[in-house]
């Protein structure tokens, strides 16, 4: 199995996260890890992530905030399963409300968003996830940034709908997530056989 971790927005390769999940597989053969740097436009994001996912087998995702987003418009494109923890549903307008007044707003040395890209994130959202069953939402609900509300109406709307796991406090970092490792990599196993 071939995980690709998605991180949110302003983090990296070295996301907690991220580095949580590569901990816990390090001993496990038959998972390998890949932690793809996304701090770069959304286009660039699904081209790379789309062609990482083409190259290589059983592939699965586990996507966090901004990457939540993206692993649900790769889902809808390549039918692959994810786990989405805390996932953006409107990082648009998030970003809008956010930086509107700042906008170019630099991310990094490497990235700088624009309202064109904001633009670009809304066209490329898909109303509904045919194959939302293949998604497993992990949603807190004392998440500062983001309403978890929003997640569980787009997850549940589908024919047949993701299985969700919504916690009562915590917050959007997920402080908690290095405990829900085993469960969803079983969840994201068991899609896959």
């Amino acid at each position: 199995m071939n995980i690709i971790y998605l991180h949110g927005f302003q983090s990296s390769t070295l996301s907690i996260k991220g580095q949580y999940i590569q901990a816990f597989c390090q001993n496990q053969h038959h998972i390998q890890v890949h932690l793809p740097d996304l701090n770069m436009p959304p286009k660039q994001v699904l081209a790379h992530v789309s062609k990482m996912i083409e190259c290589l087998d059983q592939v699965v995702l586990i996507g966090s905030s901004l990457g939540g987003f993206y692993a649900t418009q790769l889902v809808a494109k390549h039918a692959v399963p994810a786990v989405l923890i805390n996932p953006a549903m409107r990082p648009w307008q998030l970003f809008h409300d956010l930086f509107g007044g700042e906008l170019p707003y630099v991310v990094n040395g490497q990235w700088t968003l624009d309202q064109t890209q904001l633009d670009q994130l809304e066209q490329m959202a898909v109303p509904l996830v045919q194959d939302a069953d293949k998604i497993l939402v992990l949603l807190q609900q004392d998440d500062e940034v983001l309403d978890y509300r929003e997640a569980q109406r787009y997850y549940s709307n589908a024919a047949h709908p993701s299985m969700m796991i919504t916690e009562a406090n915590g917050n959007h970092a997920m402080d908690n997530f290095a405990d829900k490792i085993p469960m969803a990599l079983q969840f994201l196993s068991d899609c896959i056989k």
